[in-house]
């Protein structure tokens, strides 16, 4: 998966998708997004550093089954702040 680190003054957005959806466009059920590589692509990570960097953020931005599935295992995400759009899951989430 990929992860990028985007800080703003004392906010960590943690951006994750999977590594296969890079650049592609999803479209269902009224709602459409772009996994751009400039805002989800920074480093290639595997789960165990993937999670450790969802315990820094303050707001999450994921797109992919694969980071999604991740993010609501280990709690970081309730499975009903998850969307779907064309077929891809899609969360975002303020961590307190």
């Amino acid at each position: 998966m990929f992860v990028r680190v985007h800080t703003h003054g004392e906010e960590r957005i943690v951006a994750a998708c999977d590594e296969d959806i890079v650049g592609m466009t999803f479209a269902g059920g009224g709602a459409k997004i772009t996994v751009h590589e400039d805002f989800y692509v920074g480093e290639s990570l595997l789960e165990e550093a993937f999670v450790e960097r969802l315990r820094i953020a303050t707001i999450i931005n994921l797109t992919g089954n694969g980071v999604v599935d991740i993010a609501v295992r280990e709690g970081f995400v309730s499975p009903e702040a998850v969307m779907e759009i064309g077929g891809v899951k899609h969360a975002q989430a303020v961590l307190m």
